[in-house]
């Protein structure tokens, strides 16, 4: 892609009217950009349309007209969501238009350097940890992209002094040509969103995007403990720092027992950061970490890796670690009712996420599960699952998931059935696994699925399981 300058006078074509959209299309209009947006959303459901059309920007809702992707158009900005299947894209594909997302027209107009992060789970939370440390550093961090202002407006703002951090998925990631990151992470690799991307080689590609322009005095933090994450070590040209949590690095950041007399056990687990002089830092005791679960750990060890490798004094990581609480929707404690703790952890859009989410907690367990139907069989959760009291399944996934409870052994499954709206279904779900914790013991809103089948977003799905746990 060129510079967004270049396409003065041209004519470019943004797909999607979400935030991002809109922001991407006032950047290239601002720039001179001949700009149509496309939204197959009706009129009425697209309020953003009368202020670009204010702006001079050219709107049509309603579908995909025939003539939208012509030879005369020279770039596509697709939203990340859209499949490349669809008619305008394979189009564009057709007539070897560029086709791109917002994230390489960002970075493209950034003056920051840039902090990217992705990975199947954990991507929120290490983001905003990393936000956390930067700005404890005193390294102005934006944290910009899924989790806050759309990248391309923060990138217009952003300074030479400031860091940007950003949390990037595949789909964004498999839309990007030139962008190149200072700091790039890669958190883990778990099967998800293979109806997007048709199999794990094109998701692992396009993930394996994020260090496909970094140069040797770049940084790629990686997963060391991920067999996906290392098989791409001989393809980054980027200076590596690996994180484990089960293996004492030569370089990079691990965790290792530490003898306490007097204590439990005798151990307290400490991460440490060790650079390439093999010098040793210790960041914290992994007890002193504000957020539960094993798979916490695992993000700040990332978090640490990406905030040293931007610059950030490691003295002062272990305060950030101790006083975060958390991201909304991700193992998020809601409330307690009746001696029962809830927790909401919607953002669990696979089995994987589900599967840590419930490492998290000894108390005895009631699950909440189920949503779109993505093709798997959940087999996944089948040794996890065992330790349940119980568990209440929906969506569309509520009978597959029923049955690998019934293979685990649960004694407690309750179905909810579908037949009301999204909203009643989720709050019955609430009330089945009120009814069955008892004093001390957990309910637990964790997926496995996306939230599609009943809801606009898993943020909307947490909001509602947030309410009904608040009017139990």
């Amino acid at each position: 892609m060129k510079h967004p300058d270049e396409y003065k006078g041209r004519e470019v074509v943004v797909l999607g009217l979400a935030k991002s959209g809109v922001q991407v299309a006032k950047v290239l209009h601002e720039r001179g950009a001949v700009v149509t947006v496309n939204d197959k959303k009706e009129r009425e459901q697209s309020p953003e349309a009368s202020e670009l059309e204010s702006l001079g920007i050219s709107v049509i809702c309603g579908g995909h007209p025939d003539g939208l992707i012509h030879e005369g158009v020279s770039l596509v900005v697709k939203n990340p969501g859209i499949p490349y299947s669809v008619p305008p894209v394979q189009k564009a594909l057709e007539l070897g238009i560029e086709i791109v997302t917002e994230v390489e027209v960002a970075y493209r107009i950034c003056a920051a350097p840039m902090i990217g992060i992705t990975g199947s789970n954990g991507k929120t939370t290490t983001t905003t940890w990393v936000g956390k440390m930067l700005d404890a550093a005193g390294m102005n961090p934006i944290v910009a992209g899924n989790i806050g202002t759309p990248l391309s407006q923060a990138a217009q703002e952003a300074r030479g002094d400031n860091w940007m951090v950003v949390e990037l998925s595949s789909f964004q990631l498999k839309g990007t040509e030139t962008f190149r990151p200072k700091v790039g992470a890669l958190l883990n690799v778990t099967e998800t969103h293979l109806d997007y991307h048709g199999g794990m080689e094109d998701y692992v590609a396009s993930k394996a995007k994020l260090f496909a322009n970094q140069k040797p005095e770049d940084t790629a933090v990686l997963n060391w403990d991920d067999p996906v994450c290392r098989e791409l070590v001989p393809y980054i040209k980027a200076g590596i720092l690996p994180f484990s949590m089960t293996e004492e690095l030569v370089q990079g950041i691990f965790v290792r027992p530490s003898y306490v007399p007097d204590t439990e056990d005798d151990l307290e687990r400490v991460i440490i950061y060790r650079d390439y002089s093999e010098s040793e830092t210790e960041i914290a005791k992994v007890s002193s970490i504000g957020l539960p679960g094993r798979f916490n750990v695992e993000n700040a060890l990332a978090a640490c890796g990406i905030a040293i490798a931007a610059g950030a004094d490691p003295a002062v990581l272990g305060g950030v670690l101790a006083s975060f609480r958390g991201v909304e929707h991700r193992l998020e404690y809601v409330a307690e009712k009746a001696g029962t703790a809830y927790y909401n952890n919607s953002k669990a859009t696979n089995s994987k996420a589900t599967t840590m989410a419930l490492g998290s907690f000894k108390q005895p367990l009631v699950l909440i599960a189920g949503g779109l139907d993505r093709g798997s069989d959940y087999m996944e959760l089948l040794p996890v699952l065992g330790g349940l009291k119980g568990i209440v399944v929906l969506g569309e996934t509520r009978d597959k998931l029923a049955k690998v409870a019934a293979m685990a052994g649960v004694k407690h499954i309750i179905s909810v059935d579908n037949g009301e709206s999204a909203a009643a279904v989720l709050q019955q779900a609430v009330r089945e696994a009120s009814a069955l914790a008892e004093p001390g013991e957990v309910v637990l809103l964790s997926p496995a699925c996306a939230s599609w089948d009943m809801f606009t977003s898993y943020e909307e799905r947490g909001r509602i399981f947030k309410e009904a746990v608040h009017n139990l």
